[in-house]
């Protein structure tokens, strides 16, 4: 058994003349959470796609959990759970109705007894006879999770699963993905959440279909070479003005504050101190975070409709 779940090289995906996924290589090890960053757009539903066979790459190879990508993607699909961005179940059924229904799809034996189980773990138990269309967008999220879990796959491919729901019902919901991860299951997370992103074991960053950047979150802002300063005072507007004019300098406003970034080596103080001697502004330097180093990234990327 190899030690990856997923290792694929040159994957590469066209629609009509343009090319969505770029020579594409991956490489997740099992038992791993793996987060799949970049903006909208990026290719990462695609690739997410293309992984589990439910679309077949132009180019490229490599396998996932084993099997060719290209000529054993039914046998992918039985072993790989995916969470589509939208919630895919029927909402005139019940939570437990739903999950029958996903048991019978897969065939599965005994399986009352699966989806008594199924409900137990997701703590759907007490809501079984719900209807899906009645839940909120957190039990959405659950009952999606529960039913891609039912067949007991060895890869979760989830796709921006926490979109739209609140920061405990997210909370929640990675306290359960980090569980079953623990208990050997392979995750690969698509999500725009930086404080997720950190939860990962790994990274990789995509976009307009390319590779930038992947490793640990360690890593990826190491290899960022950025340098990042917190600007705080009075008339923060006509600085963030004053910034624009140069695009050497990254700037986001955070709060009460402005984020400047900017590739090592550059003087952010000696520039200020020159450009505006007698600006209000204290300037302090600060650890570039991983939403400094994906906004550098997506604003250097080449879009793929040019």
């Amino acid at each position: 058994m190899t030690e990856f779940a997923i290792d694929v090289r040159g994957l590469t995906k066209r629609f009509d003349k343009r090319t969505v996924v770029d020579d594409l290589t991956i490489q997740v090890r099992r038992g791993e959470i793996c987060g799949f960053l970049g903006p909208n757009g990026s290719g990462k539903t695609t690739t997410i796609r293309m992984l589990c066979g439910l679309l077949d790459a132009d180019e490229g190879e490599g396998q996932c959990l084993g099997h060719d990508i290209r000529t054993e993607s039914r046998l992918i699909k039985l072993r790989v759970g995916y969470m589509t961005q939208r919630f895919g179940l029927y909402e005139d059924l019940s939570i437990e109705e739903n999950l029958d229904f996903v048991a019978r799809v897969y065939g599965m034996a005994g399986r009352r007894e699966v989806v008594r189980k199924a409900l137990e773990r997701l703590g759907l138990a007490e809501r079984r006879q719900q209807l899906a269309g009645s839940l909120s967008g957190g039990w959405k999220q659950r009952l999606a999770l529960a039913a891609c879990m039912l067949h007991e796959p060895e890869l979760l491919l989830l796709d921006e699963p926490t979109a739209g729901v609140d920061p405990k019902a997210r909370r929640d919901f990675w306290q359960q993905i980090h569980a079953l991860a623990a208990e050997g299951l392979t995750v690969l997370v698509s999500t725009h959440y930086m404080d997720e992103a950190e939860r990962c074991h790994r990274l990789v960053y995509i976009s307009y279909g390319k590779l930038l950047a992947a490793g640990t979150a360690d890593d990826v802002i190491a290899h960022a070479a950025l340098a990042t300063w917190e600007l705080r005072g009075d008339g923060l507007a006509r600085a963030a003005a004053l910034l624009a004019e140069d695009e050497r300098w990254m700037v986001v406003p955070f709060g009460n504050a402005v984020h400047v970034s900017a590739a090592a080596g550059n003087d952010l103080p000696g520039w200020l101190a020159t450009k505006a001697p007698d600006a209000p502004w204290t300037l302090r330097a600060i650890a570039t975070g991983l939403e400094d180093v994906f906004i550098s990234l997506t604003q250097h990327a080449t879009d793929n409709f040019q």
